[in-house]
């Protein structure tokens, strides 16, 4: 019997007494590195059923358990929350037993044009895209189906569009457009022909978002009421078509935020353009080349005191998931700069002795002193780095490396924001999930 299989007894006590409420478990192994992520809608019961003498997992999840050393929790407010928390996990962890989830697959969001004169309401997994800047989101969801029923239901009440047209108020042609079958079946207002004004239509939207952002139980109510006297009177096809509207409105509180970071992948550069950004750094650095890869390094002090760096990878301004790494300091623990030093010279050793290439820029989260202690490590290779910048909390300027006064940039600079939205994701990755959750702290052993 393994050393793993002998603590299944005492694997399956602890697991016993884990409370009942929603969340994500981790089995580890014994050096602590997660093996698989998994949700529950009852941590104890779900996780005890790993333990049980009975217990089949398929012949793919069989063998972990003879590797299984621990497990971790994360206990979250709703069945939903958890699900968020598994796929935000198996991203950015990806276990060896874990098969789903670490594709670029994400949960949709809900957006509305604001931008437009008459905005429209779509549903997307790519906020960043750049025909949606300007827009409203709402999520992401962990439906996609219950979203698309609520959208479509909803759309008898509200009457916006979901067309792509660009309609614009002043546009001679809308008078004589011919609208669609929405319009003919009551389920838009047809501002493509003019049907509505400008003010009359927004007011629907803002009555639109204002359902979205509050609760709905008065609509709930109306439609329960209309169910319970369809099914009394029979018709139990249209009580049948009221539950499925009841469950897709209910569905719509089964969402994020995207403030919380769920899927930072799909959200960083909402409202960012990567080429023009790209354009704009180089122009700020001065650089005689164009930019493709950037590579941002922070340094995080985690719950229990463990130092931990993270490098991530931006190529053609966009996040390349492939090449994030997670470092555990072992030279110190409460001194950035030493750790600064430890994380860069680990990384960047094969580049230092050229076996491999530099990306463009590196960006250290950090003022001048954490720019300093990256570049006293580049000083210890023969090959130097490109570009070395920092960027400081709270100010938010730039350092350059031999450059002692910073670059002040204006809040909406592209370039700048760019910078910010990869000095967040390194944050972020550092931080893992304690941060992202706000739940219990882990630390994937590399």
């Amino acid at each position: 019997m393994s050393h793993a299989t002998s603590r299944i007894p005492e694997l399956l006590r602890q697991a016993r007494a884990l409370p009942r409420s929603p969340g994500v478990y981790l089995m580890k192994d014994d050096k602590g590195r997660v093996l698989y992520v998994g949700k529950a809608s009852r941590l104890c019961d779900r996780v005890s059923s790993y333990f049980l003498p009975s217990t089949d997992l398929g012949p793919r999840k069989q063998p972990m358990l003879d590797l299984v050393h621990d497990f971790d929790t994360i206990e979250c407010e709703s069945e939903w929350e958890a699900l968020l928390a598994e796929n935000r996990l198996i991203k950015d962890l990806h276990p060896h037993f874990n098969a789903f989830l670490t594709d670029d697959k994400t949960f949709p969001y809900l957006a509305v044009t604001l931008r437009d004169d008459f905005p429209g309401v779509f549903i997307t997994r790519n906020p960043s895209d750049p025909k949606l800047k300007g827009a409203k989101f709402y999520g992401p969801f962990t439906s996609g189906y219950a979203l698309q029923d609520a959208v479509k239901m909803l759309q008898q009440v509200f009457k916006y569009r979901t067309c792509s047209l660009d309609i614009l108020a002043d546009d001679p042609r809308n008078n004589t457009f011919r609208p669609c079958l929405l319009y003919t079946i009551g389920q838009c207002t047809a501002p493509c022909a003019n049907k509505v004004g400008k003010e009359a239509y927004r007011e629907d939207i803002r009555r639109f978002m204002r359902f979205l952002e509050s609760k709905r139980s008065v609509m709930l109510r109306e439609l329960r009421g209309e169910m319970d006297a369809a099914s009394a009177n029979l018709e139990f096809e249209r009580a049948a078509v009221l539950r499925d509207q009841v469950r897709a409105i209910e569905k719509l509180d089964d969402r994020g935020r995207i403030t919380d970071g769920w899927q930072p992948e799909a959200e960083l550069m909402v409202g960012l353009d990567p080429v023009r950004s790209l354009a704009s750094l180089r122009r700020t650095l001065k650089l005689e080349s164009g930019i493709r890869c950037i590579e941002g390094i922070d340094i995080a002090h985690l719950q229990g005191g463990e130092t931990v760096g993270s490098k991530v990878c931006f190529v053609d301004g966009r996040p390349f998931k492939e090449e994030y790494r997670r470092y555990k300091v072992h030279s110190v623990d409460n001194d950035d700069y030493m750790a600064i030093r430890e994380v860069v010279s680990r990384r960047y050793r094969d580049a230092g002795e050229g076996h491999e290439l530099y990306p463009d820029v590196i960006l250290i989260d950090g003022g001048l002193g954490q720019l300093h202690a990256a570049l006293e490590a580049f000083d210890t290779l023969d090959v130097k780095p490109p570009m070395v910048i920092s960027l400081a909390k709270k100010e938010e300027v730039l350092y350059v490396q031999r450059q002692c006064e910073p670059i002040r940039l204006g809040r909406e600079n592209l370039g700048l924001r760019l910078c910010q939205a990869i000095r967040d994701e390194a944050h972020r990755f550092a931080q893992h999930y304690h941060h992202v959750l706000r739940r219990k702290k882990t630390l994937e052993e590399q």
